[in-house]
């Protein structure tokens, strides 16, 4: 017999499809996803250190080879050191603070009985969605097919002679190392990373499935998004990826300032448009409760300023028109407590927000994207001057 859906606790975006039973397969996984660590420098290296012993074997590895050796390619260790890890230890994050997600929809009383196929139906989706073999193996193939041979070639590798490739003028020969970072390691990060959006992908579906469902929202529920506020604490969960996008950024900008003499101010628009991607993947999904949430303000200002004229009146018939019971006294009367009460009830109906965000959340993620490029602020300015400035503050 199959659990009763608000009882279950195995919501998970992460916790299944190809890549997953091969970790497992391979020791590198748990059924739930432990072994971390063990993911983590198992994929990390096998991406990276080939890399450098290549480079090495080259004669690309230290300064003085080309213009960008490999130990001073500060993007490919950021991307495999610092962002590829920050995508696994995502997944255990993203599963941790989401697998309660059912129990809430269901613990708050937000799904109608008379909907729970529907919501069944959605959360089907989701795991057949995310354990989906087609859907991998068409990642691989947009891998090779675009992020590899169009993306990458043209757009994001440097174009000057580096440890992975020399450019002359019949075309770019990829050295050894650079054959493997080309069709191992590239492909490898842009798996993980497009992998990832799929799963937003699969949330926002899930998502979009429930907001079809008339939910019974309480338009004085005290987290003004009538009891849809525990989606809001869902984008904590997403601060690991918005750390790996600000990484990958962090790193491209740091070469193009290094090695093409570039400064990071030319790079104000990236910046942006990582920090709108960044907020479009975590909070896009919850947007699609705009409308209902919209639709139970109006209904809910309507009903609760009713119920208050109508309150109101007879508050006033009673207290001021002389209409109250001779020798009942005004002062601890429960009529003043009750207009108050419904005073701060019509004020939380008039401040409900028409999507389950919050400022916290945006500013938290905003500042998890941009604290990796924070260092890149040293490069604006000569170390002897900031020095100076520094000595100043302080004494």
């Amino acid at each position: 017999m199959s659990q009763p859906m608000q009882e279950r606790t195995d919501f998970s975006l992460v916790l299944g499809g190809p890549l997953y039973q091969l970790f497992r397969r391979s020791h590198l996984s748990g059924d739930a996803l432990d072994l971390l660590q063990r993911r983590i420098v198992v994929l990390s290296l096998f991406a990276w250190l080939p890399l450098a012993v290549l480079a090495a074997f080259d004669g690309r590895f230290l300064p003085g080879s080309v213009t960008v050796p490999f130990l001073l390619d500060v993007e490919v260790h950021v991307r495999y050191l610092v962002a590829t890890p920050l995508l696994i230890a995502a997944e255990l994050v993203v599963h941790q603070r989401m697998r309660t997600v059912l129990q809430q929809f269901f613990g708050r009383e937000l799904v109608p009985d008379g909907e729970r196929a529907r919501f069944e139906s959605a959360f089907e989706s989701v795991v057949r969605l995310r354990n989906s073999v087609p859907a991998e193996i068409l990642m691989i193939a947009l891998v090779y097919g675009v992020g590899v041979f169009v993306v990458w070639r043209n757009y994001l590798a440097l174009d000057t002679s580096t440890w992975y490739a020399t450019a002359s003028s019949t075309g770019t020969t990829l050295s050894p190392a650079g054959v493997w970072y080309g069709y191992v390691s590239l492909p490898v990060f842009q798996f993980l990373l497009l992998r990832w959006y799929f799963r937003v992908f699969i949330w926002a579906r899930f998502l979009w499935q429930v907001s079809r469902i008339e939910l019974k929202l309480v338009p004085t529920h005290p987290d003004r998004v009538g009891g849809l506020g525990f989606l809001a604490s869902t984008a904590y969960a997403f601060l690991p990826l918005a750390l790996a996008h600000g990484a990958m950024l962090a790193g491209m900008l740091a070469s193009r300032i290094f090695h093409l003499g570039a400064r990071l101010p030319d790079f104000k628009a990236e910046i942006v448009l990582m920090l709108f991607l960044v907020q479009f993947l975590v909070f896009g999904p919850l947007l699609v409760f705009a409308a209902q949430l919209a639709r139970a303000k109006r209904t809910g200002l309507g009903e609760y300023g009713s119920l208050a004229a109508r309150y109101v009146r007879e508050f006033d018939a009673k207290w001021l028109r002389a209409q109250a019971p001779p020798g009942e006294p005004l002062v601890g009367s429960a009529d003043l407590q009750s207009l108050a009460d419904l005073g701060n009830s019509f004020e939380v109906v008039k401040g409900m927000r028409i999507a389950p965000v919050t400022r916290d959340a945006i500013l938290q993620l905003a500042a998890a994207t941009l604290l990796p490029v924070v260092p890149l602020l040293l490069t604006m300015m000569p170390w002897d001057e900031l020095l100076k400035r520094l000595f100043g503050i302080v004494f």
